[in-house]
């Protein structure tokens, strides 16, 4: 028995009268958070580029694919077998220059037909934006719709007018009057700093996630440095502290 079958029938044995009561009370909505967890994790695995610890996030993330399956399979709505054709079939039918005649290795055409493609198995999707999940984390979910609505046309002529677009939304943050109006024009300067990004092919959400690392490093140095609670620091002890931090933590990259 392979090791995937194995899990399986280990699955399905904790979800039976004999298994474990945990378990068998789990509902798609009781494990929904722990999915985002365990994607989460690998993701983390992945940017420390740590091959031993993304291999156990990826079971971990597995898991939760064979639970839900296990889960509806219980419940008379589908089972792992059904998950696995429609991936199949989605694959098969999204890589026509692959396992049909269009051949072509042209990427920019591959990610348009892919486009094309997705397009026709969803009909129910009547707009542009639809399908873009709401549960995203926000500054992932701008990345999508941004880069959707470009796809259908909806797009700057350069790279100039976004950085203007960009500046001209820090403007109207800066002569809004309410906190209301600040939360609004915020959420502009965010959504047009989403564009700049993919001008440059960056990614938002990794960007952020390096300079939340290095910040937290920055600060962990400064606390070792200082000789007082960090509490008690005025703000020029701060500011001198951070600087040193800073250079340190520079020689250390």
């Amino acid at each position: 028995m392979s090791n995937l079958k194995k899990l399986i029938e280990i699955v399905k044995m904790l979800r039976s009268p004999e298994g474990c009561e945990w378990d068998r009370a789990q509902t798609h909505k009781t494990i929904r958070q722990n999915m985002l967890e365990e994607a989460y994790e690998a993701v983390e695995a992945i940017d420390e580029n740590n091959i031993e610890h993304l291999k156990e996030e990826l079971g971990d993330v597995l898991l939760q694919v064979v639970l839900h399956s296990q889960i509806a399979d219980d419940n008379n709505e589908f089972n792992i077998e059904d998950v696995a054709k429609i991936l199949n079939d989605k694959l098969i039918h999204r890589h026509p220059h692959v396992f049909g005649e269009e051949k072509t290795k042209d990427t920019k055409k591959i990610l348009q037909n892919w486009e094309k493609l997705k397009a026709e198995e969803k009909k129910e999707r009547k707009k542009i934006l639809d399908g873009i999940p709401s549960t995203l984390p926000s500054l992932l979910r701008c990345m999508k719709i941004s880069k959707k609505a470009a796809r259908a046309g909806f797009e700057w002529k350069n790279e100039k007018q976004v950085e203007e677009c960009f500046l001209s939304e820090i403007e109207e943050f800066k002569n809004a009057k309410s906190k209301e109006e600040k939360e609004e024009e915020l959420g502009d300067i965010l959504f047009s700093l989403v564009n700049v990004a993919r001008w440059n092919e960056i990614d938002p959400e990794l960007a952020l996630a390096k300079a939340n690392k290095k910040f937290i490093k920055r600060f962990n140095k400064l606390e070792e440095l200082s000789e007082k609670n960090i509490c008690e620091l005025t703000f020029d002890e701060y500011n001198e502290l951070w600087t040193k931090a800073k250079k340190l933590t520079e020689k250390e990259d």
